[in-house]
């Protein structure tokens, strides 16, 4: 085994309740969520949710929880804040986008807890070099009707571009204004047997927008980190949209997981961070299992737990060549060089008509089209110049090849088509 796969930041301090045998076991005073009390039972509501966390931010100076926005169907979305507020490492943990895939979630919930009660040097001077982000619920109502889309069944995990739900608006705002350097999307996915049924599935972004660096930095995050610490932890692991042949191991066709830019792993990218997506498996694993859910359930969140000791243990060792790639990603828009893709992935070259060999300076977009469009370039963050009554948005920036994907009437997803400008 690498040397890699640590004992978690977390669990050098605390034994981890969801470990526990029985569901009082090693919890003091501290706050506990539904799916605990339960033992697996059921999952935690939002009553509870909302309860948990105002308990844990009274109890603990090291946590804040703000309001980011509101759903349709009036539900709070919330940030939790834990550690140091102006670190320069960033690590932001996106839970239940999807509102029927909730092991995520209640690992995050266990994990804000843990963070915030946490007593051990290791991870005192852990959280003093970095801030720790959470959304526990990204999807409050779905989760709360138990589907996968929002109140307007929208699936929120494609809307990081266009921007149309509360939801999607709330988590775009989040990664402008903190700049997270690694975004961690924590999914479940159903089982296709005997190809695709392993217990936890990642994957990097495809997008061919990524920077090398940062592209590199989210692989060794996947192959070096958390599937190591899921395996670690007994977990068989594999590669997100891949089926493989259970006797060979050899790749049979991909099935999901390309180069979209509308995807939070592939728009984290984009954005210069190190996106990850961890996919844990909902299919009972055993006949045990099958005959009893909240054993399912408990081995469903403890998978996501395991992943994420290695997202930590990732942090920790390489928060320098993390910070490197992300910065030198987010410097680079500013050079204006270089073709911008607008379709292909990693393992999916892009043809020549998905590729915009010499991009312009820039789009110029009309006064209706700036009032429809500026909103949303806002909380994208990109760089908008007013003209009169319409604006103009150089390439010239740091989200540099963004700015296509937005704003060209090729791209697959674009909120208006600008005006090419290609004075210079």
């Amino acid at each position: 085994m690498s040397r890699r796969v640590r004992t978690s930041l977390l669990a050098a301090a605390l034994a981890l309740p969801l470990l526990a045998a029985a569901p009082d076991q090693g919890s003091g005073d501290r706050p506990r969520t539904g799916f605990e009390t339960s033992n697996g039972a059921r999952w935690t509501t939002q009553s509870e949710e909302q309860h948990f966390l105002a308990a844990v931010d009274r109890a603990s100076g090291r946590v804040a929880v703000d309001r980011i926005g509101t759903t349709r169907q009036g539900r709070p979305l919330e940030l939790v804040r834990i550690g140091a507020p102006r670190a320069a490492n960033t690590l932001l943990l996106i839970c239940a986008q999807h509102g029927d895939e909730p092991s995520g979630r209640e690992a995050c919930l266990t994990t804000v807890r843990d963070l915030a009660y946490a007593e051990d040097q290791r991870t005192l001077r852990f959280l003093k070099r970095t801030t720790v982000l959470l959304v526990p619920t990204a999807n409050p109502d779905g989760r709360a009707a138990d589907t996968r889309g929002n109140a307007d069944s929208v699936d929120i995990n494609r809307d990081h571009i266009t921007l149309a739900t509360a939801e999607g608006r709330a988590l775009a705002a989040v990664i402008r204004d903190h700049r997270p350097d690694t975004v961690y999307d924590l999914h479940e996915y159903g089982s296709t047997s005997p190809y695709y049924d392993k217990d936890l599935l990642t994957l990097w972004p495809r997008n061919l927008n990524t920077a090398d660096a940062v592209h590199g930095e989210a692989k060794t995050l996947s192959e070096q980190y958390v599937r190591p610490a899921a395996g670690a932890a007994g977990h068989s692991t594999g590669i997100y949209g891949i089926w493989t042949d259970p006797v060979t191991g050899d790749p049979v066709r991909q099935v999901a997981g390309d180069g979209q830019e509308r995807i939070l792993r592939n728009t984290a990218g984009v954005k210069h961070s190190v996106g990850l997506l961890v996919e844990t498996r909902v299919d009972p694993l055993t006949d045990a299992e099958q005959a009893d859910p909240a054993l399912n359930n408990r081995r469903r969140v403890h998978s996501q737990l395991a992943a994420l000791d290695g997202a930590f243990a990732f942090t920790g060792e390489r928060r320098g060549r993390i910070e490197a790639a992300t910065t030198a990603a987010r410097l680079a828009g500013y050079a204006d060089r270089g073709p911008v893709a607008l379709g292909g992935a990693d393992n999916d070259p892009a043809e020549p008509a998905e590729t915009i060999q010499d991009p312009p300076c820039g789009y110029r977009l009309t006064a209706a089209q700036y009032a429809r469009t500026g909103d949303e370039l806002a909380l994208h963050g990109v760089v908008v110049r007013r003209e009169g009554a319409g604006a103009y948005v150089p390439l010239r920036q740091s989200l540099r090849a963004l700015v296509p994907l937005l704003l060209d009437e090729r791209a697959a997803y674009h909120l208006t088509a600008g005006q090419p400008d290609t004075s210079c």
